[in-house]
């Protein structure tokens, strides 16, 4: 079966909205998790609630675009995938409607104050650490049965070194981006900005050494049958990733380059997306060693035609605007926080 242009196209497209939602919400999670370790006073506090506030609902539209394109364009897929990490994913559901409750109620519920802390906090590690090891799933292969269902264990069979070792790159990567986001928009100069600048060279060298552990696990323990007409693209991803950590680094020592240290690690997180569908086309879900059942392709897996056809003119039509509204809310809160801001958090 060949493969057609609105099945490629739908299937980078899929990534391409991962990429978005990893970029976006990824700071969110990561501020969410540092936040007990970096926001000390209740000022701090409502600084890191204040820096995510405007933006993080708007930020999760992607991860729901995402899930709802892979259904359309390619249902047996997230049948498989939703089916097969049933309690993953409502782990993560679960995270992030304690994340969303604990933001909006902290500032007006004083009296459970430390309650909505520790909701921020696990409603944010919970969807950064799962959702790496779902990534690292499809990547190395799960078990499934001639119609494509997920065949082991609930969650546990999830879990595999390999898939620890993505799942704490992602991890990695979500703290990387939250602290840059934290140096960001946190008063200059303060300790929590402070704070949050040292921990950006700790947890982005980390990421390098996860990065690293996970190529050549990848490589020489699961050894996926790549495409090798995309080999030099994945190398392109591979170095921009290496290259954006090292540049965020350099820049977030110079003064006053906070924003370029986080424009370069957002750019590690859009090549990381990118190599892995680059090594992963054009398989969708890749099924692991003894599996009765074959990996699922985009060919195997797309929808008709004419289906892929209207949702690529709806997405020419939504998507702008879906960007010019980033672009308003995220120009409209732009610069620091300031205390003036934090009335309502």
């Amino acid at each position: 079966m060949e493969m057609t242009f609105f099945q490629v196209l739908w299937f980078f497209l899929i990534f391409l909205l991962i990429a978005g939602y990893f970029v976006l919400d990824g700071f969110d999670l990561g501020a969410g998790v540092l936040y007990p370790f970096v926001a000390k006073s209740e000022r701090d506090k409502a600084v890191v609630r204040r820096s995510i506030g405007p933006v993080w609902d708007g930020n999760e539209v992607w991860l729901l675009t995402a899930g709802g394109a892979l259904f359309a364009a390619f249902p047996p897929a997230y049948a498989t995938t939703f089916s097969g990490f049933y309690l993953a994913v409502m782990l993560v559901l679960f995270g992030l409607i304690v994340r969303a409750v604990s933001v909006e109620f902290r500032g007006h519920d004083p009296q459970w104050a430390r309650t909505w802390d520790a909701c921020f906090f696990v409603g944010s590690l919970l969807p950064a650490l799962l959702l790496g090891v779902a990534v690292g799933n499809i990547y190395a292969g799960i078990p499934m049965d001639a119609a494509g269902n997920y065949i082991g264990l609930p969650l546990i069979g999830l879990i595999t070194p390999f898939t620890l070792l993505t799942g704490l790159l992602g991890l990695a990567m979500f703290l990387a981006a939250g602290a840059t986001w934290i140096a960001l928009k946190a008063p200059k100069p303060s300790e929590l900005q402070a704070r949050a600048a040292k921990l950006r060279l700790p947890l982005q060298v980390v990421a390098l050494v996860l990065f690293a552990a996970v190529s050549l696990y990848g490589h020489f323990g699961i050894q996926p049958a790549m495409d090798p007409a995309l080999g030099v693209l994945r190398w392109v991803f591979a170095l921009v990733f290496v290259a954006g950590i090292v540049v965020s680094l350099v820049l977030a020592k110079k003064k006053d380059c906070d924003k370029g240290a986080f424009v370069a690690q957002s750019a590690s997180a859009v090549a990381l997306v990118g190599l892995l569908a680059t090594s992963m086309f054009p398989n969708l879900v890749v099924a692991s060693a003894g599996s009765i059942g074959p990996n699922i392709t985009l060919m195997s897996a797309a929808s008709s035609e004419l289906s892929l056809m209207w949702m690529t003119i709806i997405t020419c039509v939504g998507l702008p605007l879906v960007l010019v509204y980033h672009m308003i809310v995220y120009r409209t809160f732009r610069g620091r926080v300031s205390d003036d801001d934090l009335g309502h958090y």
